[in-house]
């Protein structure tokens, strides 16, 4: 009877990741497959624009010092056939990415994909959308102007390290034009601004005690402190009542809310783009109406 012998576990590695374009993508991917797993300590190998052999042979060279694990998008079939082949004599796994996704497509779409590298990336509308929209967060960041206000797409709300900026940012690369006004104690919301149509207003909140923790390390407050202990910034109980008060507003004009305290920005951000399109279908409906 023979026993199976079973592999020992690795925990730390290079992943290699080769792209003939920006390689964004491609990071994404990775990061969220090696999410899944706990106790690693993988090496981030990064080689992105390769289009040529000569590129490529470097690219190669570091894998075969320290071999492992290689995610790639080449449509270059050379260059593809070379990177493989290079990683069966290593006998390591070599894995083009994008694959399913396109013959996915190119199946049901009935069309061959182009084969061109980076065309995500090409100079188009959607490109000059993404820098509008981020020269619009970073104008309209932290309330700093409300003229102009009306041509957002999304206004984040929320009191101080609610992570209203970073988010923003990422709708912003996503061609998302996005604003975010601070709610301040005893400064009152700008009746004009709650009265916008087109934008959708959405409340973000977080948990009084990691909101503390958050702009403690902001102020790299030292607990021991008295000055920042009589600092009503980081008071415990001013800052339940902020989270309380917010909470009333966001009800008053009811507004969704998005709870932040064990969101990642990415995570929010989705969300933040599943309201947006219920928001953008429940306006055109309404046109619809008007119009008939």
């Amino acid at each position: 009877m023979s026993v199976e012998k079973t592999k020992q576990p690795i925990h730390d590695f290079n992943m290699y990741l080769v792209s003939d374009a920006t390689g964004t993508t491609l990071q994404g991917l990775a990061r969220a497959a090696l999410a899944q797993f706990e106790g690693i300590n993988p090496s981030e190998r990064f080689w992105p624009m390769i289009r040529s052999e000569a590129q490529l042979d470097r690219a190669i060279a570091d894998i075969q010092k320290t071999p492992g694990p290689v995610l790639f998008t080449f449509v270059d079939k050379k260059l593809r056939r070379k990177l493989q082949a290079a990683c069966a004599e290593l006998d390591v796994p070599c894995m083009p990415v994008l694959d399913p996704i396109l013959r996915s497509m190119s199946s049901y779409l009935g069309l061959p994909s182009q084969g061109v590298p980076g065309l995500q990336h090409a100079l188009d509308d959607a490109y000059f959308k993404r820098i509008d929209a981020v020269d619009f967060a970073l104008a309209f960041d932290d309330g700093r102007h409300i003229e102009g206000l009306d041509d957002a797409d999304v206004i984040l709300v929320g009191v101080s390290r609610t992570s209203k900026t970073p988010t923003c940012i990422f709708l912003a690369r996503r061609g998302i034009k996005a604003a975010n006004i601070p709610l301040v104690p005893s400064v009152p919301f700008p009746e004009q601004v709650a009265e916008l149509k087109k934008p959708l207003f959405i409340g973000l909140t977080e948990s009084p005690k990691r909101l503390e923790n958050l702009r403690r390390s902001r102020l790299h407050a030292d607990d021991d402190n008295k000055h920042y202990d009589e600092n009503d910034y980081l008071d415990l109980e001013r800052i339940e009542e902020e989270i309380r008060k917010a909470r009333r507003l966001f009800s008053k004009y009811k507004w969704p809310v998005i709870d932040v305290t064990r969101k990642s920005v990415e995570e929010t951000t989705a969300e933040i783009y599943a309201l947006l399109q219920r928001h953008k279908g429940r306006m055109k409906k309404q046109e619809q109406d008007h119009g008939g």
